[in-house]
C-alpha cells in the first residue's frame, strides 16, 4: 500500500503532531517548532493503589493495572490518550512525550494482594497504557510486579505490541505451567510501511510476528487483539492476519473497531490528512459509518464492535477467520486455587 509523504514539518517518531487543548484547562500549548523535537520526559507518581476495578461490560476482566500512565508507543488511535487530561496533561503529543512512572508499583501491588479482603481474580496488565514501553527495558517495574504475581500464585493477563515481554520468558514459562497467565499481542496490520504510521515506536510486524511464535514454543498461551480495525485501512487484511498468527501458534483471536473518542477524534483526523490526505475523507466516513454517523462512540455492546453493513462485514470476516484457522484451539482456564495457599502458606500445615 503505497503512503503519502508527510509534509517538513511532520514530527517524525511521534504518532500525534498536535497538542489539543486539555478539557480540563481554559488554554492550550501547541509546541514551538523549537519544541517539537521528539523528547520524553519520565515522571514519578506515587499510587495509593495498583487495581482499578474494570465495570465496563465489554472488557473481559474485572480488574486492570497500569504499571505507566502515557505510551511512547505512540499509537495514533489509541483510546488511553484521552486518559491523560486528568493528569494535567494533552492528549496529543503529551501522551506520548510525558510518561508517567510508577516505581512503587510492587510494592503497592504486594500490599493489595495480602489484604484479607482480596480474592483472587484475573488481573489484565496493563488495559490502558502498555506495559512493555520502551523504558521498561530500564526500569523493569512490569517484571518486578510479575515476580510478585508469581509469588503469590496470582492470575495475570497481559497485553502488549513490544517484543520485550520475550525477556521476561522464565517467569512467563512458569506462571504458564500453573494456569497462571495468558499473553495478548496486539497485531494491528501485516504492512510494516503503515505500522510505522499508526503505531511509531511500537515492535516492528516482523518482531511481533516472532513474539507470538516464541511465546506459544513455550507453552504461554497466546491471544491476538487485531485491533483496532480502521475501515480503509486495514480492514482488508483480516483472514490474513488470522491466519499467519495462527499458524505461528496463537489459540484465539479478537478484534475492536476503531472509536475515535474525545480528543482521539482531532489527533486522528489532523494525522490521517497529513499522511494520507487522498484517502482521508474515506476512512473518516467508513469510521462514521460504522458509528452512527459519529467518529465516536460511547455506548457499551456495541462501541467495540460498531454497527452498520461494513461493520457486519467486518464481523463476518472475522467468524470466517476463526471457523478456518482456530477450529478446535482453546485457552486453558486460570487456575485460582493456589492463591490462597501461597498468600498464607501456613495453612498448608493443616
Amino acid at each position: 500500500m503505497d503512503f503519502s509523504e508527510p509534509n517538513p514539518m511532520y514530527i517524525k517518531g511521534r504518532g500525534a503532531q498536535i497538542n489539543p487543548a486539555n478539557r480540563f484547562h481554559q488554554h492550550v500549548h501547541d509546541p514551538e517548532p523549537q519544541e517539537r523535537a521528539p523528547r520524553t520526559q519520565y515522571i514519578d507518581v506515587y499510587p495509593k493503589s495498583m487495581l482499578n476495578r474494570v465495570t465496563s461490560p465489554d472488557i473481559g476482566m474485572g480488574w486492570s493495572m497500569n504499571p505507566y500512565q502515557g505510551c511512547e508507543h505512540g499509537c495514533i488511535y489509541c483510546y488511553a490518550r484521552n486518559t491523560h487530561n486528568y493528569w494535567g496533561y494533552s492528549a496529543g503529543l503529551d501522551f506520548e512525550q510525558k510518561i508517567l512512572v510508577k516505581k512503587d508499583a510492587p510494592k503497592v501491588l504486594e500490599a493489595e494482594l495480602r489484604k484479607k479482603s482480596w480474592k483472587p481474580e484475573p488481573i489484565m496488565l496493563s488495559g490502558n497504557t502498555d506495559c512493555y514501553q520502551p523504558v521498561e527495558r530500564e526500569l523493569e517495574i512490569t517484571r518486578q510486579v510479575l515476580e510478585v504475581l508469581w509469588k503469590y500464585r496470582h492470575p495475570v493477563g497481559i497485553i502488549t505490541k513490544n517484543s520485550l515481554i520475550l525477556r521476561d520468558l522464565d517467569i512467563l514459562r512458569q506462571m504458564a505451567e500453573q494456569r497462571l497467565v495468558r499473553a495478548s499481542i496486539s497485531l494491528t496490520t501485516l504492512d510494516e510501511n503503515l505500522r510505522r504510521l499508526l503505531e511509531p515506536r511500537t515492535a516492528s510486524v516482523h518482531s511481533r510476528l516472532k513474539t507470538i511464535q516464541v511465546l506459544a514454543e513455550n507453552g504461554i498461551p497466546v491471544n491476538v487483539m487485531l485491533a483496532p480495525v480502521i475501515p480503509g485501512l486495514n480492514d482488508h487484511e483480516i483472514l490474513s492476519m488470522a491466519e499467519t498468527v495462527s499458524r505461528l501458534g496463537a489459540l484465539s483471536v479478537a478484534y475492536t473497531m476503531v472509536r475515535l473518542n474525545g480528543d482521539v477524534a482531532e489527533i486522528f483526523e489532523d494525522w490521517i490528512r497529513k499522511n494520507m490526505p487522498d484517502r482521508a475523507e474515506r476512512v473518516l466516513n467508513r469510521i462514521r459509518d460504522c458509528h452512527g454517523g459519529q467518529l465516536n462512540d460511547h455506548r457499551f455492546g456495541t462501541r467495540m464492535r460498531g454497527e452498520g453493513k461494513i461493520a457486519e462485514i467486518v464481523a463476518q470476516q472475522f467468524k470466517l477467520a476463526r471457523q478456518k484457522y482456530f477450529q478446535g484451539k482453546t485457552k486453558p482456564d486460570y487456575n485460582l486455587e493456589l492463591f490462597e495457599k501461597f498468600r498464607n502458606p501456613q495453612l498448608s500445615l493443616f
